[in-house]
């Protein structure tokens, strides 16, 4: 049984011998991520990273949802001018590369919905265990956002850029078998065994030599070289933010309402 090893307001970690669990604990939002979650997450993946008793971490959310991404009812106060998209897109980013960068390998079980940057920190994790209902996918496009290469690049190497296009372009929403058939779920079980399935996998992944473990995932990573993007051009994926569509969308999506881009 999981003893209590520290708690924050939204994010909650226990420990399960070897195995650490990071519980995204706001379920009256399906666990939508603000900027001091984004924060919290990176200081906990790092402070989990240096754990050298550590074997794994399971990424999980409470409330029967794993995560609706980005919670876009803050928005107003924590984006919209270039400067404070900046700064939430470096924080987004550290967050996000902070699970990709995390020694340990990390485990996402994935129940309810996983949507935008709740899908983005699935794919950031090593292994997806996910539930036959799961709505699984990334809604940047129903926003006008511009998905970061940074956090692009991941997703392409597991699943391929036709898969991508269908994610980024076309706006799919997948549910667990077809999620695991286009290679986004290491493994799809019944959404009562999920828990139990990616604690079992966890278990699994911690029998084994922890400093294979650690080369292994570092090698993946390191096999895929430095990406093939300038300063400029990654800083210009923050550019959205001044667009008029991404600015009536956000207005629309918090009224209800289906927005109207007019691509500009």
């Amino acid at each position: 049984m999981a003893e209590p090893h520290q708690t924050d307001t939204h994010l909650t970690v226990t420990r399960e011998d070897v195995i650490a669990i990071v519980t995204f604990n706001r379920p009256e939002r399906r666990n939508a991520f603000n900027l001091a979650m984004w924060r919290r997450l990176k200081e906990i993946m790092e402070a989990l990273s240096a754990d050298e008793a550590l074997r794994c971490v399971v990424l999980r959310g409470a409330g029967g949802a794993f995560s609706a991404g980005a919670d876009i009812s803050a928005f107003a106060t924590e984006r919209g001018s270039r400067d404070a998209e900046d700064r939430y897109a470096d924080m987004l980013h550290e967050s996000m590369q902070s699970i990709r960068l995390c020694r340990h390998p990390v485990v996402a079980q994935i129940e309810g919905i996983c949507l935008g940057g709740g899908a983005g920190i699935a794919t950031m994790c090593d292994f997806r265990v996910g539930g036959e209902t799961i709505r699984f996918g990334i809604t940047a496009r129903n926003l006008g956002i511009w998905y970061p290469y940074a956090e692009i690049d991941p997703i392409i190497q597991m699943v391929g850029t036709g898969v991508v296009a269908e994610i980024l372009i076309e706006g799919r929403i997948f549910n667990g078998h077809e999620a695991y058939a286009k290679g986004l779920l290491s493994r799809v079980v019944a959404d009562a065994k999920v828990a139990e399935e990616a604690m079992a996998l966890a278990r699994r992944i911690s029998e084994g030599s922890p400093l294979s473990a650690r080369f292994h995932k570092a090698a993946i990573r390191k096999l895929r070289g430095p990406l093939p993007i300038t300063p400029e051009e990654d800083r210009a994926v923050n550019d959205f933010a001044q667009t008029e569509d991404f600015q009536n969308a956000a207005r629309a999506f918090l009224a209800k309402q289906k927005p109207r881009f007019v691509g500009r």
